[in-house]
């Protein structure tokens, strides 16, 4: 972690994530527009214990981020509306140091939910020109028929995402 660093956990939900990076030394703002998702964060046993982690309840439209130095968006950033995307990716972007690191999934054109409301869903080329302002470490497309977490079978088109600010 680089000296003064913070993370940001982007649709943080239960912890998963944001316990990771609380593991490893960062500071963390863990974002959730659920006051449930927060409460069981902040409620899990395994939360270690010093550590430093802010919280905010809020939707992606509205979030106040700070400078940070790794912005993580684990399975979450498509649930962002279509209309509001653009905002808010300049708005993770602004937030991000230079040397800073974008990591999460972005949904593909050819997911099942490409139409839900609510969805963000977006071609390669469009990540593509979303990572502009990045060196991509890891750019993998996954396309899989399997279950949600809720057993509904699905075709996932999914794009894994690593990237350094430049």
């Amino acid at each position: 972690m680089p000296s003064g660093g913070m993370a940001v956990d982007l649709g943080c939900g239960s912890g998963r994530d944001t316990i990771e990076i609380l593991r490893r030394g960062w500071p963390v703002l863990a974002v959730d527009a659920e006051f449930a998702a927060i409460g069981k964060l902040l409620a899990r046993p395994d939360l270690p214990a010093g550590s430093e982690i802010e919280t905010q309840i809020a939707r992606y439209e509205d979030m106040v981020l700070p400078r940070c130095n790794l912005v993580n968006a684990g399975f979450s950033l498509p649930l962002c509306p279509r209309d509001a995307f653009p905002d808010v990716w300049d708005k993770i972007v602004r937030a991000l140091v230079t040397g800073g690191r974008f990591s999460g999934q972005l949904y593909g054109d050819r997911d099942d939910w490409v139409d839900r409301p609510g969805m963000t869903c977006l071609t390669r080329e469009q990540v593509i020109e979303l990572l502009e302002p990045f060196d991509i470490e890891l750019l993998e497309e996954e396309e899989d028929d399997s279950t949600t977490p809720r057993g509904v079978r699905k075709h996932w088109h999914i794009f894994h995402i690593v990237a350094r600010k430049r």
